[in-house]
């Protein structure tokens, strides 16, 4: 699977790409001059070539042409693009999965588990496809019927972080598609091969079903290239996933123009552990949440908030567990955390671990560098941090995208929860408990302000058939399952008069 240069004695992943390409469908990228870094070794694995703004135009007038006659297709039949796409997806899991720890460095059970994922999706949409239900209601008028009926929406722009390149795409465009929308789609730019990937994947599956390719593009590009989607009153639906500091942009604009957004933001999740917790299954859990991916998801979590009677035997138990944990090249067996994605994230996580001290905090176990062989001078290891902290500091406030765990105490229940809710942040949380009261208060309208509230269970790993997003700066958005359809349609108040009169509403008489 990898190669070493005989001089330099590092690790080459660039010749798996050409033939991972062509596995999945793709003979000859465009090549250019954007450069796409693995974080396993800082090389770079191929150069591509951009979208112009001439391209990226092009690219919404196919969408929106395709959108004409794709939203007059019976949402059934729009499915079976779907159902093949689940069908390539199972054919070519594990190249899919290679390609996506390539560009991100995840260990390869969270790559194979990112397009399962995608997968789940597919079979989701497929069944979504028949429920795409409006209510009937009763009219205060006699001889009429009041009912709403659901409609595509349009062209749904879709904007991508590098943490998770495909799950997320898959999340909007398989909802999207069905819901009889067309996409385009602008990937992040560290992550465009995984990108050329699913867009090859997906045209096959649409050709297969005999539908029209032109119902997915792909745009490639940095910034720019989704501004230029952000702007464009032809695209009806921006979802983007990013930081806030990418909403508080995207947001005015698309609303300068009324069009829709779904944004998926920032999250500086936390969980409680109370006295009454099982703390067998509450390590696993939070070990598993606050380093998988290397802390880099938008749902690690970053706080602990502990009982202050239990804390001196939680945290040694979690240094214990986090001093065995494996820091290297996820390609080899065995390594449970991979890199970070790139030098300025160490530089933003030790940045904030020396804020933290400076603030009170100490360093309980892990912050420091890691140097793994094979490994180039633009790639970056770091052990995951556990910082105990006297209070909830700026810094504790803040989403630093790097695995670090800040753990607070607290003494009765209500202050827990005011250091939990205490943030700007509203997207994950979890409670660890065996007391039914305070499962119940945590989900409860006074008890976590996020859009996820877990029992017994971490904050990440959420399941599909759920409405995922969050509160307050995470946007307030929501993707994948539940009724997150809705923000892929439009919907319309229908009333039907089936009488010879014509009685108006709120018994007003106009004679």
């Amino acid at each position: 699977m990898t190669e070493i240069d005989s001089e330099t004695r590092t690790v080459r992943l660039a010749h798996r790409v050409p033939a991972l390409l062509n596995a999945l469908g793709i003979e000859s990228p465009p090549t250019g001059e954007m450069a796409v870094h693995s974080p396993i070794t800082g090389e770079v694995l191929v150069g591509l070539r951009p979208a112009g703004p001439a391209e990226i135009d092009s690219a919404i007038e196919e969408a929106a042409a395709a959108f004409r006659s794709w939203r007059t297709v019976p949402a059934p039949q729009r499915a079976a693009v779907v159902r093949e796409l689940a069908v390539l997806l199972r054919r070519h899991q594990d190249e899919l999965a290679e390609l996506v720890t390539l560009e991100v460095g995840k260990i390869p059970a969270e790559a194979r588990g990112e397009v399962q994922e995608m997968i789940d999706i597919c079979e989701f949409a497929v069944g979504l496809s028949r429920q795409l239900y409006g209510y009937t209601m009763a009219s205060e008028r006699p001889g009429h019927r009041l009912m709403e009926t659901w409609h595509p929406l349009g062209v749904v722009g879709v904007i991508s972080a590098f943490n998770f390149p495909v799950a997320v795409w898959a999340w909007n465009t398989a909802v999207a598609l069905v819901c009889g929308d067309t996409v385009v789609w602008k990937p992040s730019d560290r992550t465009p091969l995984t990108a050329l990937a699913c867009h090859a994947l997906l045209r096959r599956a649409a050709r297969a079903a005999a539908a029209d390719p032109r119902i997915h593009q792909l745009v490639l590009g940095t910034g720019a290239a989704g501004a230029q989607l952000v702007d464009d009153e032809r695209v009806a639906l921006i979802s983007a996933t990013g930081s806030v500091a990418m909403g508080r942009r995207v947001g005015p604009r698309v609303a300068a123009r009324f069009g829709r957004c779904l944004l998926e933001l920032g999250g500086n999740n936390a969980a409680v552990v109370t006295p009454s917790a099982d703390l067998d299954l509450a390590v696993r859990a939070i070990v598993f949440a606050a380093v998988g991916t290397a802390g880099q998801r938008c749902t690690s979590l970053r706080r602990l908030i502990v009982h202050a009677g239990i804390a001196d035997e939680l945290l040694n138990r979690l240094a214990g567990a986090y001093r065995q944990l494996r820091v290297g090249n996820p390609l080899e067996p065995g390594v449970q955390v991979g890199p970070l994605s790139g030098p300025e994230a160490w530089e933003r996580m030790r940045d904030a671990i020396d804020l933290a001290r400076r603030d009170g905090g100490e360093l309980i176990c892990g912050g420091h560098e890691v140097t793994v062989d094979g490994a180039g001078s633009a790639a970056r290891y770091a052990h995951p941090a556990i910082v105990r902290m006297p209070d909830q500091t700026e810094i504790v406030r803040e989403e630093t995208f790097a695995p670090i765990l800040y753990v607070l105490t607290y003494d009765d229940f209500d202050t827990a929860l005011a250091l939990h809710n205490g943030v700007p942040q509203g997207l994950s949380s979890a409670i660890f408990t065996t007391d039914q009261r305070e499962s119940e208060r945590f989900l409860a309208a006074d008890g976590s302000d996020c859009g996820i509230a877990n029992v017994n269970i971490g904050t990440s790993g959420a399941e599909i058939g759920g409405a995922f997003g969050g509160e307050k700066h995470t946007g307030g958005g929501r993707e994948s399952g539940s009724d997150a359809w809705k923000a892929y349609m439009r919907r319309a108040t229908n009333t039907i008069n089936y009488s010879s009169d014509l009685p108006l509403a709120q018994g007003i008489r106009f004679d």
